[in-house]
């Protein structure tokens, strides 16, 4: 490399440094470490495996031992997660001593393995929800393949195990790497009960402290997010989402904002609406339709 390009890597690479210094955010001590998105993307892949056998990974189960496939992906599943619950505790919890960190990933760990068989079959009852939903879908089989919808509602349902569990960084990363694949964003803090629909998906945004009941219909488009967030940090732990009771569809590009809004049960709420205030049960709710005009091409 030539004197200039050698100069300009040099100024670079000090400015760099002070900017690090100045950031503190990647000060770390030796042995520190951050959870690894490869390897969590990984877990992900496992429990999609062990969530819809013969869908996804290598097996063929019409040859393999259900009870096998599941006890060994299971025992994969929690050396990886084991190991990055771990890492993402320690580099969270820095005063804590290592057998500490190391019984609280186990602890943690053992309980989502074991929280597994119930997500999975709420995961298929989403998928029900899903097939009843929509007449363009063949099977149950196209739905588990191919729909953004469930793979997103898949993600998040395993997330907010963890993060129930208060396990730092890792339910954030998984959800928004489903938000990446299929540009719906559900915030793994959100709480959504049985049967949960997605209508294509694309644009949907469901807020950390959002509530979700059973049997609710949502497309594309919509938003359940916050009044305002001007207050940032202090506004943490806050019920700053909208809460949608049973039996709820909400069509395109609606949105609906606020931790005291509550859209009651067996309400639809038409697309292209604002919301921001309580909507009573059994209603019917629409905005204004803009005026359409029609004029002869000439």
């Amino acid at each position: 490399m030539g004197t200039i390009v050698n100069k300009t890597i040099q100024e670079a690479t000090a400015r760099l440094k002070g900017n690090y210094e100045a950031q503190k955010i990647f000060d770390m001590s030796l042995g520190d470490c951050v959870p690894d998105r490869d390897a969590i993307i990984s877990i992900i892949e496992g429990l999609r495996t062990v969530t819809f056998p013969g869908f996804f990974g290598s097996e063929n189960m019409a040859y393999v031992s259900k009870d096998n496939f599941a006890g060994s992906t299971l025992a994969i599943l929690y050396e990886r997660l084991f190991k990055q619950v771990r890492v993402a505790l320690k580099f969270d919890n820095k005063e804590l001593a290592d057998a500490e960190i190391r019984a609280k990933a186990e602890e943690y760990t053992s309980t989502f393995i074991a929280k597994i068989p119930d997500i999975q079959a709420m995961i298929l009852k989403d998928v029900d929800a899903e097939f009843n939903g929509d007449p363009a879908a063949k099977d149950h089989q196209d739905i588990i393949l191919s729909y953004p919808g469930i793979f997103t509602i898949f993600v998040y349902r395993y997330a907010h195990v963890l993060y129930e569990l208060n396990v730092p960084y890792i339910p954030r990363i998984m959800t928004e790497y489903a938000h990446g694949l299929t540009g719906i964003d559900i915030n793994p803090g959100a709480t959504i009960g049985e049967y949960f629909c997605i209508d294509h998906g694309t644009g949907i945004v469901i807020g950390e402290t959002t509530t979700i009941g059973d049997h609710v219909k949502i497309y594309q488009g919509v938003t359940l997010g916050a009044l305002s967030t001007r207050k940032g940090q202090l506004l943490s732990g806050v019920k700053r989402h909208p809460t949608i009771e049973n039996n709820v569809v909400i069509y395109a590009n609606t949105t609906i904002l606020g931790g005291e809004t509550v859209i009651g049960e067996n309400s639809v709420v038409a697309g292209n609406s604002f919301v921001t205030t309580s909507i009573p049960a059994n209603t019917k709710v629409a905005s204004m339709q803009p005026e359409l005009e029609i004029k002869e091409q000439k």
